[in-house]
């Protein structure tokens, strides 16, 4: 891990943090004698939503670097894999069947979306692949939970669950509040912590997997440390946001340049990468104006987000010429 590189980015959210409480369609001036009537708007809407952008980015940037490095692939983010669209389906099955109702049960059919998705990908694909094979693979996967949310919203029970499902699917933090940043937060921190725990072995399985095997590395419990760490990441984050993509991509591609390149220094840097794109983002969506109100979250990243991508496929493409 590099030191430098994490005190920078720990000064900038530093520096990002107290800017984002400030920003708004409803700019605080903190020396205006009007100040302290604005701390209702700073501590139950501003506040949280930005502990959650930060935790949020955290949990998809760390997930991004953990994926590239187990399948070798550069391409590998949580969403375009289907492990967000995976989770994004399980909270939409919660809503469709009401059980979204209780703040817990979100969550956990998210989490069990997440999961069930990263390891249907484990399945198909397995470690061995090439990046057309998982590129496939998790096209199948994120196609397939794309019609099932397809099929739910078309025989949703009532038109308020169908309105949720679609809002849920586009990615906000709008009108979040702290009881999503205690559902959030500690599975996030848990699942980075995983992440964390596997980072040793992400650095052998670079060598190849017979070379990994001859260090000590079980695949068998690398894989479970990556189910559940990117279960828990994801699937905490789309359980409160919803699907927000092409973080977990574009972060480990920016900051690799500054580490050793390899996994295990790639996740923290990552993480407090993506929490700063993230809360950047989501300043510049409160502020830009727009008259049928507040952009999403979501759809910001992925107009950010696809340019990217197709850099680097063209990139890629380039060094195989």
């Amino acid at each position: 891990m590099n030191p430098r590189l994490v005190l920078l980015l720990l000064a900038g959210l530093l520096v990002a943090v107290p800017l984002s409480l400030l920003a708004g369609r409803v700019w605080i001036d903190p020396f205006s004698p009007a100040a302290h009537n604005a701390s209702i708007i700073l501590m139950q809407l501003r506040l949280p939503r930005a502990v959650l952008a930060l935790a949020v980015g955290a949990g998809l940037g760390a997930a991004g670097a953990a994926m590239q490095g187990f399948l070798r692939n550069p391409l590998a983010d949580p969403g375009l894999f289907g492990i967000a669209p995976g989770a994004a389906l399980g909270a939409v099955l919660s809503f469709w069947t009401g059980y979204a109702a209780s703040p817990w049960l979100l969550p956990v059919f998210a989490l069990a979306g997440a999961c069930g998705a990263m390891t249907l990908l484990a399945l198909i694909a397995g470690r061995s692949g090439g990046v057309a094979l998982f590129t496939l693979a998790g096209l199948m996967v994120s196609s397939l939970a794309g019609a099932l949310m397809s099929l739910a919203i078309s025989l949703s029970p009532s038109p308020f669950a169908m309105t949720e499902i679609v809002t849920w699917t586009m990615g906000s933090l709008a009108d979040r509040s702290w009881r999503e940043v205690w559902i959030a937060l500690p599975l996030t921190a848990a699942g980075i912590g995983v992440l964390m725990a596997a980072g040793r072995s992400l650095n052998a399985l670079t060598l190849g997997e017979a070379a990994a095997r001859s260090l000590g590395v079980e695949p068998f419990r690398l894989q479970a440390l990556m189910i559940a760490g990117i279960g828990l990441t994801v699937g905490s984050g789309v359980a409160v946001a919803g699907i927000i993509g092409f973080v977990g991509l574009m972060v480990p591609h920016l900051v690799r340049p500054f580490t050793d390149h390899r996994p295990s220094s790639l996740i923290v840097p990552s993480a407090l990468a993506g929490a700063l794109l993230l809360l950047i983002s989501d300043c510049l969506c409160r502020i830009l104006p727009l008259a049928g109100g507040e952009l999403r979250l979501g759809i910001a990243l992925s107009l950010l987000g696809t340019p990217f991508f197709l850099h680097l496929l063209l990139k890629m493409r380039r060094e195989l010429a």
